[in-house]
């Protein structure tokens, strides 16, 4: 643990021209007493690590030392390649590993890059979850980032609707989808499939490695069955005119397939509007997203579709004509 600490300790201060015991103990995640008690270490080590004191002062090499330790091992490479998603990383528990790539990456540079790492970072940063959505880590996600780096075989019990269900897993890719954690994985015999991480009511990694397909591509399987599973839902079909701006907003509150599978054009529906068949999941979850359309949608079918809209607007005029409110007084 030690050991480590002086090493990252090390490499800040050679990706860096000085740091103060402040900068070093928030880094390392240590007090400045222990910062000042590893410093001591080093430099009995033959590290020429410099202290200048007061206020200004701080840490830094002298003599332009350049230590070897910078040579990345797999599993550091592995993880820097996902050093764009902070928060993926940590909830798969590689942060270390992908800090102590970084840095050993910021070591190697000339001084005059080593500032890339901030710079970047300061201008592009990804957040996976969608909005007003709380993101939770799945408990068994750490186990099962292990067992897909490590190509190990996994025993999992799997929640369903009506059962669980146990499997023996080969773990082949890890998918962050909207704040939600899948698992690509093959069933030996069955073929590959796909698993809701937060389902999973108990994970164990066998210590046999499984040989993975090569051919396998992930962002391609998950792109095909996420489109299957878009086609899979949507069950039913709703008529519907669209003013102009309703055609414009219509992406915006369905889902791409539902939208793609909308005739492009229409037939004529007066001016500026369109009639369009759109495949939704049911008519319930289609009023939930076409009633933010307000008066730029018209329900044409199913019948009790269009029933519902009536209804919805007649309370919406009562409410408002009336001046009143439905509930008791806001205090």
């Amino acid at each position: 643990m030690r050991a480590a600490r002086l090493i990252k300790m090390v490499l800040l201060l050679q990706a860096r021209p000085s740091m103060t015991a402040a900068e070093l103990a928030r880094e390392l995640e240590v007090s400045e007493r222990t910062v000042t008690r590893d410093a001591q270490a080093l430099a009995e080590a033959g590290i020429p690590v410099y202290s200048d004191r007061g206020r200004l002062g701080g840490y830094r090499l002298i003599g332009g030392y350049r230590t070897r330790l910078t040579g990345l091992g797999r599993s550091e490479a592995e993880a820097l390649f996902l050093s764009g998603v902070p928060g993926a990383l940590r909830e798969m528990g590689l942060e270390d590993t992908a800090s102590a790539a970084r840095l050993k990456v910021s070591a190697a540079l000339l001084p005059s890059l080593r500032d890339a790492e901030q710079s970047a970072a300061q201008r592009f940063h990804l957040d996976a979850p969608g909005w007003y959505h709380e993101p939770q880590t799945p408990e068994p996600l750490p186990a099962i980032a292990d067992a897909v780096w490590d190509d190990r075989r996994l025993k999992a019990r799997y929640g369903r609707r009506d059962a669980e269900v146990e499997r023996e897993l080969e773990p082949y890719g890890l998918v962050l989808k909207a704040g939600v954690w899948y698992l690509c994985a093959r069933v030996p015999g069955s073929g590959f499939r796909v698993y809701r991480i937060d389902r999973f009511t108990h994970v164990a990694v066998d210590e046999e490695r499984f040989e993975r397909d090569e051919e396998f591509d992930l962002p391609g399987f998950w792109e095909e069955r996420a489109a299957q599973f878009a086609r899979s839902i949507l069950r039913a079909e709703v008529r519907l005119r669209l003013s102009e701006s309703g055609v414009r907003r219509l992406p915006h509150v369905t889902d791409k397939q539902a939208v793609a599978g909308a005739p492009a054009g229409g037939e004529p529906g007066g001016s500026w509007w369109v009639a369009v068949t759109l495949s939704v999941v049911s008519a319930e979850v289609a009023y939930t997203q076409l009633v933010v359309l307000g008066p730029e949608v018209e329900i044409l079918a199913p019948p009790e579709l269009r029933e519902r809209f009536v209804a919805g607007a007649r309370e919406m005029v009562r409410l408002y004509e009336g001046g009143g409110h439905r509930g008791p007084a806001p205090s």
